[in-house]
């Protein structure tokens, strides 16, 4: 069961990544916002779909 949750958990981690590199947002903020989702990847996706989206 870990596997499966770490798995879905990894593929939404990809799509936020991909979704923040095609946005328009200044590459200093994309970059910030790539390392947030890597090193904490449940709280980084959450919040840059929480904020990060509406920026």
């Amino acid at each position: 069961m870990q596997g499966i949750i770490g798995l879905i958990i990894l593929v939404l981690d990809i799509l936020a990544i991909v979704d923040c590199v095609k946005s328009q947002k200044s590459s200093g903020n994309k970059a910030l916002w790539i390392i947030l989702i890597l090193v904490l990847p449940i709280v980084g996706l959450v919040l840059y779909y929480l904020v990060g989206k509406k920026q």
